[in-house]
This record gives structure tokens, C-alpha cells and sequence, in this order.
């Protein structure tokens, strides 16, 4: 019986798909655009089935391709993880590393630990993304994800990397012209620069929650503050700016403002508060777990942190 499917085109779709485009994907497999056109139209054919849908301008998925391209990453993904598994203790790490990471931890953290581990490793190829949010565990396009606070499950494996925590800050010149609040409620009278994680629809983004020390004679544990503001964005790097242009009270991470607060160009608000932990993780699925890349550079951007 003659096979619908080839294993080697499974290979050619996920570059294809990682591609965007028919054009790209012929730059990256160095072949002509033709070839690819060809390749793809035999493919349909024989599975008698559109798998990507053209226009003029872009290129796109149909369901069956989402099927396809998701299957074909998952079993690429176990052939690679058995020949890592056959060779490990043999050879050095090697192959594609895809990385993802959030906006800006990423770009100011994660990227030079990247450019160091290439010098040391130059025979792994690396491919870092940078998104708003962590993409989901079951998301096959991805081999390891830098990320804040825990993942949400347990199928993956992860590993602390570093302790964090998100402070209350501003500038003081912000401050001086508002005040400075002495108590979780008084936020709610204060311009607060909101950070849309979850997108434009997010409830949770504008609500802060802050718990008392211990030893402080309020009595009160955990208050949840709804906050407002006239500025709000997705990208942790515009909100920072923001708040060291005085424009209101910001919630971040110690690790994106630490060197702010050093200098005085914010300040610790409501410091007798803890916020939320965002401890910093790398989370990769358990079918990685013996591959010599995933765990290298696990290994390597451990150590690129102060100690726990």
C-alpha cells in the first residue's frame, strides 16, 4: 500500500510552518521556491487535503495543517529525544534548542546567557521567542521556557533558577506631588501603571494583592486592592519607563527595577507589604528530560544566577 504520508515531509511542514512562508522556508531548506511550491502540492495530493491556505500577502494554516504540524513537532520531538538518548555520554550537546521567554527578562537576561552558552557549545542551534506570556505546557513549539512563578502543571519539569519577588514602586518626584500611601486601600486613590499580561481582556491585571508582615498591629493578612490608572500596556519595559517618568505606582518584578531602586530613581512603596512571589523557573516537558541540550543548558543559566 502506498503511503499517504512520508516521514520525511513531516520534517519539511514544521519548517515550512516555522517558516511563515514558502519563500522563507525555501531560504532555510536552500532550495528555490518552486521546489517548495512542489514539494507542498504533492503532499496535498496525496493526502487529499488543503494544508495551507495562500493568499497575496500571507500564509496560514488550515485545521488539517494545525493537525498535521502538531503531530509532526511531537514525533520529530521523540525521534530526536532517542537519538539524544542513544548518544548520550558520546558526543556533545547539539541540535535545536527552541527557548521562550517573557518580553523583557528575556531580552535583558536570557539572551546574553544565550550568546555565552553558544561559545560553548557552538554545535547547538538556538532559537529564542519572546512573548507577553508563558505559552501553555502542552505547546509542542517549544523545548524550554524561562518563566516566572511555578508552572501550572505538573507534567513538566521544573527547576529554580532564582528567588524573586514584585515590589511597589515610584518616582519620587510622583511621590511628592501625590503622596506616598501608607496602606494597601490607600492605592486605590493613586494612579497605578497597569502591565495587561492576560491581554486587553484581563480581570486580573488591575487587582493587587498585598499581605501584611508579621508583627504589624493591623491585624489584616492578605488584601486584594482593585487599582486604576490612565496608562497600562502588555510590555514590562514601557511600564518601568512610565513609572520612572512619574506617572504613577507600578508593580514589578525586584529583578527589572532592582537597579532602579539602587540608584533613586524609584522607591519602595508600601515596603512592610509582600506582593506576590515571582520566583524565575525553567519549565521543559518530560519527554526532554534526557536530552543533552535541554539539560545543558538548564544547567548553564542556573549558574548565570546568584546563588539560591
Amino acid at each position: 500500500m502506498t503511503r499517504k504520508l512520508l516521514p520525511a515531509e513531516l520534517g519539511f511542514f514544521a519548517t515550512l510552518a516555522a517558516a511563515g512562508s514558502l519563500s522563507a522556508a525555501a531560504r532555510e531548506l536552500g532550495v528555490s521556491t518552486a521546489a517548495v511550491s512542489k514539494r507542498l502540492a504533492l503532499m496535498e495530493q496525496r493526502l487529499a487535503l488543503p494544508l495551507v491556505s495562500r493568499t497575496t500577502r500571507r500564509m496560514g494554516l488550515t485545521p488539517e495543517g494545525e493537525l498535521l504540524l502538531e503531530h509532526a513537532r511531537r514525533i520529530l520531538a521523540d525521534i530526536d529525544a532517542l537519538e539524544q538518548r542513544l548518544g548520550a555520554g558520546q558526543s556533545a550537546p547539539q541540535g535545536l534548542l527552541r527557548i521562550n521567554a517573557t518580553l523583557g527578562f528575556g531580552r535583558s537576561h536570557v539572551a546574553p546567557v544565550i550568546s555565552r552558552f553558544m561559545r560553548k557549545h557552538p554545535q547547538v542551534e538556538v532559537q529564542l521567542q519572546l512573548s507577553a506570556n508563558p505559552p501553555p505546557p502542552s505547546d509542542d513549539a517549544w523545548d524550554l521556557n524561562i518563566r516566572f512563578g511555578p508552572p501550572p502543571d505538573g507534567r513538566v519539569i521544573a527547576r529554580l533558577l532564582a528567588r524573586n519577588r514584585r515590589l511597589l514602586c515610584a518616582a519620587p518626584a510622583y511621590l511628592a506631588r501625590a503622596g506616598t500611601p501608607r496602606t494597601p486601600a490607600e492605592l486605590a486613590r493613586h494612579n497605578c501603571i497597569g502591565i495587561r499580561q492576560g491581554g486587553p481582556d484581563d480581570p486580573a491585571y488591575n487587582t493587587w494583592r498585598l499581605t501584611a508582615a508579621r508583627g504589624r498591629s493591623s491585624g489584616r493578612g492578605s488584601e486584594s486592592v482593585k487599582v486604576r490608572g490612565n496608562l497600562s500596556t502588555n510590555d514590562g519595559e514601557i511600564a518601568v519607563l512610565w513609572a520612572l517618568d512619574g506617572h504613577g505606582i507600578l508593580m514589578r518584578a525586584e529583578w527589572d527595577v532592582a537597579r532602579h531602586l539602587k540608584s533613586g530613581r524609584l522607591v519602595e512603596v508600601l515596603a512592610a507589604y509582600r506582593t506576590p512571589d515571582a520566583d524565575i523557573y525553567a519549565v521543559w516537558p518530560q519527554r526532554h528530560q534526557h536530552s543533552p541540550r535541554v539539560r545543558a543548558f538548564a544547567d548553564f543559566i542556573a549558574t548565570s544566577f546568584p546563588p539560591l
